[in-house]
């Protein structure tokens, strides 16, 4: 596997894995003075991310109110030298309940000028390297898009641009009023949430009724050289740990043929997990959503399995996932 990622392709990121920064802020923030024990952890999970090579780092301006921004501003207060040997991206987009407003989705220019500003100031840094917009809007206007883009852009607050959780149709639909190539799409992939390929193989059978992933939309990025980053890769730690009770046939099967090919390759669940979902040829980024810094160091391998997994241990998993055989 010596292809080159997308955001490799335009000098964006060469890291393999995301860090992502969601649980760094859990349990929410008013606001208040950050305690030196939540500074600490967050500091461990930066510092054991590092230490395996990972050198992007996923957040979103919700995540914890914020907090999770803020948490990592402080890491990068403490490590002022590190700003410039990784890659930050964040997203806007989606919108809290106020008062008697619902949560909502916002892609107007004025809520995405207002996000960025206040994740540049939780994260105490001049500029985001990537900005994504978190979850599609039914009133999205793609013109206003583009005007919040571009004044992003000039200002040198944001670097490059791309969105998440979006079908084909919804990306050249914004693609379509912006000059600049939106480098990433961000949805969920894991060997748990497989209806992303269970979508191509069902083509031409009745069972394809039953899947709604978004048809094309891997192919689309793959043809337009989008990075497809993968949210809840590890499927919630559901083959690598995590006490089950009372699982599905398929769940435990998949668990125990995950605890069984780790043990043969010495090594970890975590890393056969990653490198099932690495091993398609879209060059897909997991974003790894823990903050455990053992756990994160357990995924260090994802790559070296990813290199060597053979298409028979992949489909292998992908079976036992789907727990019926292909059609």
């Amino acid at each position: 596997m010596n292809k080159l990622m997308p955001l490799q392709k335009r000098n964006i990121s060469s890291s393999r894995l995301v860090f992502g920064c969601m649980s760094l802020g859990r349990g929410g923030w008013d606001g208040s003075a950050l305690a030196n024990e939540e500074i600490a952890r967050a500091e461990q999970a930066v510092e054991a991310a590092l230490s395996i090579g990972i050198t992007m780092f996923d957040h979103a301006d919700i995540y914890g109110r914020g907090k999770a921004e803020a948490l990592f501003g402080e890491v990068l207060k403490r490590r002022p030298d590190l700003r410039d040997r990784i890659v930050i991206q964040t997203k806007c987009g989606i919108r809290f309940p106020e008062g008697d407003l619902p949560n909502r989705y916002d892609f107007s220019k004025s809520h995405i000028l207002r996000s960025v500003d206040g994740s540049l100031k939780r994260l105490g840094t001049d500029y985001i390297d990537v900005l994504l917009l978190h979850r599609p809007d039914p009133l999205v206007e793609p013109e206003e898009v583009a005007e919040a883009f571009e004044s992003l852009k000039q200002s040198g607050k944001v670097r490059h641009f791309g969105v998440s959780n979006m079908n084909a149709a919804q990306i050249r639909l914004l693609q379509a009023f912006l000059p600049d190539p939106l480098v990433v799409n961000q949805l969920e992939m894991s060997l748990l949430r497989i209806d992303w390929l269970d979508e191509g193989v069902h083509v031409n059978q009745k069972k394809g009724t039953e899947v709604h992933f978004g048809e094309g939309t891997i192919e689309h990025c793959r043809l337009e050289q989008i990075q497809l980053q993968a949210w809840g890769p590890l499927a919630r730690g559901m083959f690598s740990g995590r006490p089950l009770e009372n699982p599905p046939e398929n769940v435990l099967k998949t668990k125990e043929l995950v605890q069984r090919m780790a043990a043969e390759k010495h090594t970890s669940e975590e890393a056969i997990v990653l490198g099932w979902l690495m091993r398609h040829p879209a060059m897909i980024q997991p974003v790894i959503g823990t903050s455990d810094p053992e756990r994160i160091r357990r995924c260090e391998d994802a790559v070296r399995q990813a290199e060597t997994m053979t298409r028979d241990e992949w489909y292998s998993l992908y079976v036992a996932s789907r727990g019926s055989l292909l059609p």
